[in-house]
């Protein structure tokens, strides 16, 4: 699993890298630049587009200057913005770039730039190495970027985005960013999707056991990751090896929540599936996932049962007494979601009864009413992670790139899904699927790591055809594609 570095450590690594790999930094620089154009020519953008690249005089310019010399070869039309005054100041593989740009290539100075003209912008002004304030030219030449029209790629992070922490100042306002070997945590903040846009990761030779050596709390969760994380199962595998799994949720009104966790956990794989509900709403569920065992009181004893899923659409009124005594009498990790969350963030007393290991998946606003407001997502990673170590628990932070947040501290960011995957019910899938796993007998997490990452995956694959007419049925109908996909028997 990729670890997820600082700003500071990324000059540390590249050094590191080369040295191992007995290559130059221009030799490295060359190889960031070959992926961008690599994933660009894959994009098949129109040659008929010019392209405009704001370079600074650091070594995201010299990242800049070489693309540029690269695009030009493959037949674009490129012109180069010096966002610099004098050119013996570049750093010194980007002056040695600089120098490679070709006759062809028109040179301008960034204030001579019109951005009603129709192309494409390629930001390559500001690299991960910005620390302080921007002085006032540099802010000039982001607005002038910024008032641009047409598509804005920004070269490893938007202009002025500090890399590890929340932007208070302005940044580049990118449709897109294509960053090199990891991606920078600031990319993976919510409040900063309108700067990111799309985020590509390109692959620059750096092996992931060249990362060892560096202290880092944050990972990143890719497809080649997730089979490790199975468990394998043979042909004389029963109903009882998959895993019984009870699943407390639904309310009058709400049998939508506990239809969806329920068919999600049957498609994810669980042996059994039980489902604790209101009589009164039975037929709902008997009709809907007739696989399902309807129960409607709870049971004395619990321990019959491998996993349990608690909280969609479960309703808040008269359900700590439900909640309660569940909490006391099961002694295996158990999921939480949606209304036991509230319900926890109310009764704060309930969390000590917890069993150690348990899942909970909050999305951003349940996350606040459990463990109090938080202003942005770093201060929320920090209110995560104190949490899950002290109560020993694991907390899966919904939204794009969700975030897992383990009991030891580290916390992994997923990299599966898609903005259509917002839309009703989602989370009730991902209660379900984790569950399910859970059940199976995964260990926490490698039912947080395979859920998230599945039920993303299942979200990409069902908003291929429906677009924004995704809906949580579609995220459970591509499960089994999967499965398939990622080649898990």
């Amino acid at each position: 699993m990729l670890k997820i570095l600082s700003g500071q450590q990324v000059k540390q690594l590249d050094s590191a890298h080369i040295q191992k790999a007995g290559i130059s930094s221009l030799e490295l620089m060359e190889r960031a630049a070959l992926g961008f154009v690599n994933w660009w020519k894959g994009i098949e953008f129109d040659k008929q587009e010019p392209v405009f690249i704001f370079c600074g005089a650091g070594n995201n310019g010299g990242d800049g200057f070489a693309i540029g010399r690269l695009l030009h070869k493959s037949g674009y039309k490129v012109s180069v913005f010096k966002c610099f005054a004098d050119s013996t100041k570049l750093s010194e593989d980007a002056e040695w770039n600089f120098k490679l740009l070709s006759d062809g290539i028109e040179i301008k100075d960034w204030k001579d730039f019109n951005p009603k003209i129709r192309g494409i912008l390629i930001d390559a002004f500001l690299g991960v190495g910005l620390f302080g304030d921007l002085r006032p030219e540099a802010i000039e030449i982001i607005q002038k970027i910024n008032a641009f029209q047409g598509k804005v790629i920004s070269v490893d992070i938007p202009s002025g985005l500090p890399s590890d922490d929340v932007l208070t100042g302005i940044c580049v306002e990118a449709d897109c960013t294509v960053t090199f070997a990891f991606p920078k945590l600031s990319l993976l903040f919510p409040e900063h999707a309108s700067m990111t846009g799309d985020l590509v990761l390109v692959d620059i030779g750096i092996k992931e056991d060249e990362y060892l050596c560096f202290d880092s709390s944050f990972f990143f969760l890719q497809k080649h990751d997730i089979p490790g994380h199975h468990k394998e199962f043979h042909r004389f595998s029963h109903k009882g090896d998959f895993g019984k799994v009870l699943l407390i949720s639904g309310s009058e009104g709400k049998m939508g929540a506990a239809i969806l966790a329920c068919k999600a956990a049957l498609r994810t794989g669980s042996g059994l599936v039980s489902a604790l509900m209101p009589k009164s709403e039975r037929q709902i569920i008997q009709i809907s996932v007739p696989e399902a065992m309807c129960l409607f009181d709870l049971p004395e004893d619990l321990s019959s049962f491998d996993a349990l899923g608690i909280g969609p659409g479960l309703g808040l009124e008269g359900k700590v007494e439900l909640l309660k005594p569940i909490l006391q009498k099961f002694q295996k990790p158990l999921v939480l979601d949606a209304d036991a969350i509230t319900i926890l963030g109310q009764n704060p007393d309930l969390i000590s009864l917890i069993p150690k290991g348990s899942i909970l998946t909050p999305h951003l606003k349940e996350f606040d009413r459990l463990l109090g407001n938080t202003s942005n997502h770093k201060e929320r990673l920090v209110k995560a992670a104190d949490f899950c170590k002290k109560r020993e628990l694991n907390i899966v932070i919904k939204g794009a790139n969700s975030v897992i947040c383990l009991a030891d501290g580290r916390q992994i960011f997923n990299s599966s899904g898609t903005h259509y995957m917002a839309t009703g019910g989602s989370g009730d899938v991902l209660t379900g699927m984790i569950t399910s796993f859970l059940g199976q007998g995964y260990s926490p997490e490698n039912a947080m790591v395979c859920g998230v990452y599945h039920h993303g995956l299942a979200g990409e694959i069902a908003s291929k055809t429906k677009w924004r007419g995704t809906i949580a049925s579609d995220i459970i109908d591509a499960i089994p594609q999967t499965f398939i996909d990622l080649d898990i028997s």
